[in-house]
């Protein structure tokens, strides 16, 4: 005998399901973007949403995400098994799953190559400079997650590292992940990566960087509230403090400063690694250190 669907079912199905194609449409309008600001390439990246307590939608392997279409979308459970579809789901979703494991308050998460950013994932450099306010008040710093081989169990590890203290970070050798309460919310924080690396490419390039203080940074993190914004961690107020656990606070660096908002980078760039007096530079210090002595000379 066949079961009778009270109206509140029948009404509670229709939901989910307008629920559903809002979500694959959604899904595919952030393809499209990701394709046209050139931050995928060919079968680059992935995108993937909460359905429910049970389930998530996800892109499919093996297409472009400039031409995606909602019904190529790909249903799993949180085990990675598939529901529904009529596609395979992409092989870096053991990499979703593990954020979605981590971080219970998002609701979606995306992957992508975009191009400066992962130059400084190349390069390993990571974002975590003091540098523009609306980066500090929105993701704080951008670290980099060790490299591990695409689409194996290294590279959930390497992201379990830090997803919890950060809603966006850089990947050794691969690209970036951003997640938010939403699709759009994690691709607006995509945005901001990308739109960060260049401005901060740029600085380096001009020779210098003007760091925000300890104290601005403390006051921008006081704004969130105001602005509505959630960050999953504060800065750190001891960074070695974060050295003992990623997922307590996020590192920034932003120098101290009982006068000054904006502090020349000049004493960030010569560390104290050891106390045998040993002088240890990266090489855009050095490259930093080199152009102010010839501009010194110039004068």
């Amino acid at each position: 005998m066949q079961k009778r669907i009270s109206g509140a079912e029948s009404a509670k199905i229709a939901l989910s399901t307008r629920a559903e194609e809002q979500v694959r449409a959604e899904i595919v309008e952030v393809g499209r973007r990701l394709y046209s600001r050139g931050f995928v390439a060919s079968n680059d990246g992935n995108i993937s949403v909460r359905l429910d307590d049970h389930r998530l939608i996800t892109t499919p392997k093996s297409v472009s995400k400039g031409f995606m279409t909602p019904d190529m979308m790909v249903i799993v459970d949180y085990e990675g098994r598939k529901v529904a579809g009529d596609r395979d789901p992409s092989s870096e979703l053991p990499m979703h799953l593990e954020i979605y494991r981590q971080r219970p308050d998002v609701n979606a998460v995306v992957h992508a190559h975009p191009p400066t950013a992962t130059g400084f994932a190349v390069a390993g450099v990571p974002l975590t400079r003091a540098v523009l306010a609306e980066v500090v008040t929105t993701l704080g710093s951008i670290p980099i997650a060790e490299y591990g081989t695409p689409s194996t169990a290294e590279l959930p590890e390497a992201v379990r590292k830090y997803i919890k203290a950060h809603d966006g970070m850089l990947l050794a050798n691969h690209g970036a992940v951003t997640c938010g309460n939403s699709v759009f919310n994690a691709h607006f924080k995509m945005e901001t990566i990308e739109h960060f690396a260049q401005i901060s490419l740029v600085a380096r390039m001009l020779g210098r960087e003007h760091l925000l203080s300890r104290e601005e940074v403390e006051r921008l993190q006081g704004l969130r509230g105001m602005y509505g914004i959630a960050s999953p961690a504060p800065v750190c107020a001891d960074p070695a403090e974060a050295e003992r656990d990623q997922a307590v606070c996020q590192v920034l660096e932003a120098p101290a400063s009982s006068s000054e908002r904006l502090v020349p980078d000049i004493a960030t760039r010569v560390r104290q690694a050891s106390g045998d007096g040993e002088i240890r530079l990266t090489y855009g210090e050095l490259t930093a250190l080199i152009a102010d002595a010839i501009k010194n000379l110039r004068d």
